[in-house]
């Protein structure tokens, strides 16, 4: 379901979707009352909900149409504004699914690769998730056309095998997370306490605007204090630095001092910021002093760092599947036998808080 007060932003998103022949838009309606009275009437399993609309808005919808149907995955759709970023982020945690950044133009949307791609991966991987949590298989394809191929994802149930922890003693802590990060770092770090007495760094896939309203979120829900990265901030104990959007985020040995430094080198993964870089980065550092924390999020970004993370002696974990939005970074890491834990979210800030009472 495609809601938005623009007929026209519908009608471009509508047929953007139906590009992919594997998506079908089964309603399309023009503010958030028409898509609760409509949600009832059709199978639908990802909304695409506008922030700002006349009758009712995005953010007084989101909780109603969650009423109707509380399986039902809805990404938030906004211009890159601080307020529609802050009002996306509140969405976030009242159990939207996910964002997406809206071009400012029409002719933005049309021509957009990015935002083609982006609304493509994220429908097809939440409509998916939708549609194993309440039973069903996929959806039929609509006609012979092409079905742009997905950004890869764990097979589910597939099998998880797990080595023993590193034998190093973290000195750092690295998270990467995507669709559903921002509510499962939530979780994550309000039971993680800063008594660990490393640093954190975090990146989160997430597009410019978002980060700085993120981490000051980090900040008033946690015990820690959260900042977005810049051009020479140093590693603190018990201060967190995310990545911020559009830029990779890497940390450096300079004068004895571990300070960062953001890029906006080549998209990895199609992301930027990468978690892949940010994980080289740490072991050119710290060698395998680090605990990396793979979270929920769509795609493999995370797997090539943390295999040099356990190379280099290090610990990797993972969310597990039933506790993800989207099992796809956590699921790379969990199949390809590099995590010491596979874990329910609510049991990986203790798990984690163990891991520094041993080591060198």
């Amino acid at each position: 379901m495609v809601v938005d007060d623009s007929a026209v932003i519908r009608g471009l998103t509508t047929r953007i979707l139906e590009e992919d022949t594997s998506i079908q838009v089964v309603a399309s309606v023009g503010n958030g009352q028409l898509a609760v009275n409509n949600l009832s009437r059709y199978d639908v399993d990802v909304i695409v909900l506008d922030i700002e609309m006349p009758v009712m808005d995005g953010l007084t919808a989101l909780p109603k149409l969650l009423e109707v149907d509380p399986t039902v995955k809805i990404v938030m759709s906004s211009t890159l504004t601080s307020r529609n970023a802050e009002i996306s982020l509140r969405a976030l945690e009242a159990g939207a699914t996910d964002y997406i950044p809206k071009p400012t133009s029409t002719s933005d949307i049309s021509s957009g690769g990015d935002f083609r791609r982006e609304m493509h991966d994220k429908v097809k991987a939440l409509g998916v998730a939708r549609r194993h949590q309440v039973g069903k298989t996929p959806g039929p394809q609509r006609e012979k056309g092409p079905v742009r191929k997905a950004v890869p994802v764990a097979i589910k149930g597939a099998p998880i095998s797990l080595r023993k922890p590193g034998l190093l003693k973290p000195k750092v802590l690295a998270i990467g997370s995507s669709t559903g990060g921002p509510q499962a770092l939530f979780e994550l770090l309000k039971n993680l306490q800063p008594t660990i007495n490393v640093p954190a760094v975090i990146t989160q896939h997430m597009p410019p605007t978002f980060t700085a309203i993120l981490a000051d979120h980090i900040t008033r829900m946690t015990d820690w204090t959260c900042s977005e990265a810049k051009n020479g901030d140093e590693l603190r104990t018990g201060h967190i630095l995310l990545a911020p959007g559009d830029y990779h985020m890497l940390v450096e040995n300079k004068a004895g001092k571990h300070v960062i430094s953001i890029n906006q080198g080549p998209q990895e993964n199609f992301c930027r910021p990468a978690v892949d870089p940010m994980l080289r980065s740490l072991v050119e550092v710290f060698d395998g002093n680090i605990i990396t924390v793979i979270l929920t999020g769509m795609g493999a970004d995370g797997l090539k760092g943390s295999e040099i993370v356990v190379k280099a002696g290090g610990t990797v974990v993972a969310q597990d599947e039933q506790s993800s939005v989207v099992w796809g970074m956590p699921g790379a890491v969990a199949t390809a036998g590099i995590c010491s834990a596979v874990l329910p979210l609510k049991e990986l800030a203790a798990h984690v808080m163990k891991t520094f009472g041993r080591g060198v």
